[in-house]
């Protein structure tokens, strides 16, 4: 991967110097795995920081036998960095939703760079500020009515990581139970929702290449309260 493209595929490293991304792309480590594989376990947390190069991976806590997922990531983003930092224990694993590709850099040589590069540095930090925002307006929706909340879960996955085609803005078809639970929703809710949306026309789900694509944008921003 070349240092541009690296730059521009993920928003992190957008001001990071071109000494940098070199470095950080000759000690980075490349994964791919296929769909529904643990890519992450709870006791690996601490160890690298994830970039995630293609597909779709969501984030799980499990306790026992049960898990629920919280958060979902797609091309361009990343994960792991809170747990370089903090060194604590993780009761959370990352599984793959697609097929994945993923880059991973060691806590050591990622700790290291963030020292010599203060624009890596301060850019990590407003990504981070970024998503306790958006932690903190998912829990002021939780009051809101389940379409209200499952649109604004579309809108944000269609604003992160939607590739625009002559059908609307696409993501992955993420699992109705999946969907459900970032959204804090029921999956039956979630299930009735999608279908309403389908019959309006604002979304249209293809199985077959497992793509949800979000025909009328502007109209999930509104009922997400987006606009």
């Amino acid at each position: 991967m070349q240092t541009e493209v690296f730059s521009e595929l993920f928003p992190l490293m957008s001001t990071a110097n071109p000494q940098t991304l070199e470095w950080l792309l000759n000690v980075a480590i490349e994964h791919e795995y296929p769909g529904g594989r643990a890519v992450l376990m709870e006791d690996a947390w601490g160890n690298a920081v994830y970039l995630v190069v293609s597909g779709w991976v969501k984030v799980r806590r499990t306790i026992g036998e049960d898990s629920v997922a919280l958060a979902i990531f797609g091309r361009g983003d990343f994960f792991g960095e809170m747990a370089i930092l903090d060194e604590s224990p993780r009761s959370t694993d990352v599984i793959s939703l697609s097929p994945v590709k993923l880059l991973s850099i060691s806590r050591e040589r990622f700790i290291q760079i963030l020292f010599k590069d203060p624009q890596l540095h301060h850019r990590m930090l407003q990504l981070m500020v970024r998503r306790l925002r958006q932690i903190n307006l998912r829990l002021q929706m939780r009051s809101s009515p389940p379409a209200v909340k499952l649109a604004h879960t579309l809108v944000t996955l269609g604003e992160s990581y939607g590739q625009e085609s002559n059908q609307g803005r696409e993501i992955f078809n993420i699992p109705f139970k999946d969907l459900a639970e970032v959204t804090e929703i029921g999956v039956e809710e979630t299930t009735k929702i999608m279908e309403k949306l389908h019959e309006k026309g604002w979304i249209n789900i293809d199985s077959t290449n497992n793509i949800t694509y979000l025909v009328n944008f502007k109209q999930l921003m509104n009922l997400a309260g987006r606009v």
